[in-house]
């Protein structure tokens, strides 16, 4: 998997984040991609060819291994890092469909009008879009952290299962290679995982929170510009 060209897609969506969504897009790629590429791939690289079984009934092992195994970890992992990733094209694209109304409008109405102040800014529609970013990648990780606990039943992999799935003779002892290294990155893989979950739920109230400060000022602003309009015309209805 090209995971270069899933970072140059996601830098432009660094533009549009706030702080909390910079620093969710430096966990993922700090601490879950690099990690995944550099020592994650090779860790079970070799999971099914060194899960030994101590029979030697054709089938058995492989029955073995997938029914213990039904998905590996390190194609779950490059699922979830999809799926997370993907919602933050949705606020890309939306930029790029203002970028394209600012485009037309300029062209219809001239080069010295503006149709939005900034259309990174994220208000109005683009603001929708952006929470509802978050709460599809916060749904996506819980999701994922959910299929990994129920799939194996914990977070620590044994380092024997019994098997008696049929090919197999009997009640069959397997060994899983690497058990305590395995371990060690799983549980690091899902502390990342709960890292970017709490950064996004920080983000989603820091979103609301601003939202709310936002319109309470502007309804300020409005009333005292009533207020203010309210007080010219008594004036001038006194001086007439």
């Amino acid at each position: 998997m090209d995971w270069k060209f899933l970072q140059g897609l996601l830098s432009g969506v660094n533009k549009y984040s706030t702080a909390f969504g910079r620093i969710w897009l430096s966990v993922v790629f700090v601490f879950r991609v690099m990690v995944f590429v550099v020592a994650a791939e090779r860790v079970w690289s070799d999971d099914q060819g060194h899960f030994d079984c101590n029979t030697r009934q054709p089938g058995c092992t492989n029955i073995c291994y997938d029914y213990f195994f039904p998905i590996s970890h390190i194609r779950l992992w490059a699922l979830q890092l999809v799926f997370v990733t993907c919602p933050s094209f949705m606020v890309v694209l939306h930029v790029a469909y203002r970028d394209e109304r600012e485009r037309k409008y300029q062209a219809k109405h001239g080069e010295n009008t503006r149709l939005y102040d900034n259309t990174g800014q994220k208000h109005g529609g683009l603001w929708w879009t952006y929470l509802m970013s978050l709460f599809i990648k916060t749904t996506f990780e819980v999701t994922f952290l959910y299929l990994l606990h129920y799939i194996y039943d914990s977070f620590k992999l044994p380092r024997k299962v019994q098997c008696d799935v049929s090919p197999c003779p009997n009640l069959v002892d397997c060994y899983i290679s690497r058990p305590t290294e395995k371990t060690v990155f799983t549980y690091f893989m899902v502390g990342a995982s709960v890292v970017c979950v709490v950064l996004n739920i920080c983000e989603i109230f820091y979103l609301i929170a601003f939202q709310m400060v936002t319109l309470k000022q502007r309804g300020s602003v409005h009333t005292s510009s009533r207020r203010i309009h309210s007080g010219t015309d008594c004036k001038s209805s006194l001086t007439s």
